[in-house]
């Protein structure tokens, strides 16, 4: 695999912070990013890999020490250690990983994540009064109904506690069984006062997750991958959705996937000046909106 130079090497931290610089944000609050347990994380960039050569490169295929300086040399001042099961029984072990590794950095959110199973509802009551900060949820690679009733106590407690919780629901990069803006719109009837993370912006049904933000208060969008050159070839926002997103960007965070992305990071923060959202929209999305969600 060809390797990949370190940020340090090409000048991306520089670039960066400049913009941070120029805006007069203290850094950036980046609401979904990836650090797990190496064998789990393993397995993620394997499935990329899998996918064929040059398809869905790891450009920060680095050791963890590595990953947590390169982030902060972004300048990025918090971000999250999200996970996701695939199967019952992993849910657990993930979070008290989380919870450690949060413990050990401080700058990290402490993540939690969940799955549909009997106990379900017991952990997250668990994470939710120890300090968990942030909870993920994955529709297609858990590929779970986010309506099972396994999950209902779920998601009242998250929403009574008004826990943050990110939620691939978009169908992309490919389609689940329940993904698409279906599923989720029952759960955010059920529980309308969700603080719920829509991830990517909802690629590719962006206008009915927008939908969903309108309608819900408590509903954001994290910017994950969306707006990039990369997303753009294969799901591109629609150009007439802009105005829309411009009067809702006070509830849009920045996201990245950062480490598992096929690009560098300065790729995201140029995709979201090219918005032109203007610059006290820009400083919301990069650093406050989520900065006043959290408390920090």
């Amino acid at each position: 695999m060809t390797e990949v130079s370190s940020p340090h090497e090409v000048g991306e931290a520089a670039e960066v912070r400049r913009i941070q610089r120029e805006l007069g944000l203290p850094g950036l609050v980046d609401v979904h990013t990836h650090f797990m347990p190496g064998n789990v994380l393993r397995k993620v960039w394997a499935y990329f890999d899998a996918l064929g050569e040059g398809v869905w490169p790891i450009t920060y295929r680095f050791d963890q020490d590595e990953r947590l300086a390169v982030l902060r040399d972004l300048g990025v001042r918090r971000f999250t250690a999200l996970s996701y099961p695939h199967r019952p029984d992993m849910a657990r072990w993930l979070n008290s990983w989380s919870a450690g590794f949060a413990a050990d950095h401080p700058d990290c959110l402490r993540s939690a994540t969940f799955y549909p199973e009997p106990d379900a509802a017991t952990y997250v009551a668990e994470e939710v009064s120890s300090g968990a900060r942030i909870f993920k949820a994955h529709l297609q690679v858990g590929a779970y109904d986010p309506r099972d009733p396994l999950l209902s106590d779920v998601w009242g407690a998250l929403a009574d506690s008004g826990t943050p919780v990110v939620v691939h629901c978009g169908s992309g990069p490919l389609p689940g069984r329940f993904t698409g803006p279906g599923p989720f719109s029952e759960v955010l009837r059920d529980h309308p006062r969700l603080t719920a993370i829509v991830a990517h912006a909802g690629a590719p049904e962006y206008s009915a997750f927008l939908d969903l933000v309108e309608r819900y208060e408590q509903v954001r969008l994290d910017t994950t991958m969306a707006f990039t050159p990369y997303t753009e070839r294969s799901a591109p926002f629609p150009r007439a959705e802009l105005p829309r997103l411009r009067d809702l960007s006070h509830r849009v965070l920045l996201g990245t996937d950062f480490p598992n992305i096929p690009y560098a990071y300065v790729e995201q923060i140029r995709s979201l000046i090219a918005l032109d959202l203007g610059p006290e929209r820009l400083r919301g999305v990069l650093h406050d909106n989520a900065a006043a969600l959290f408390g920090i």
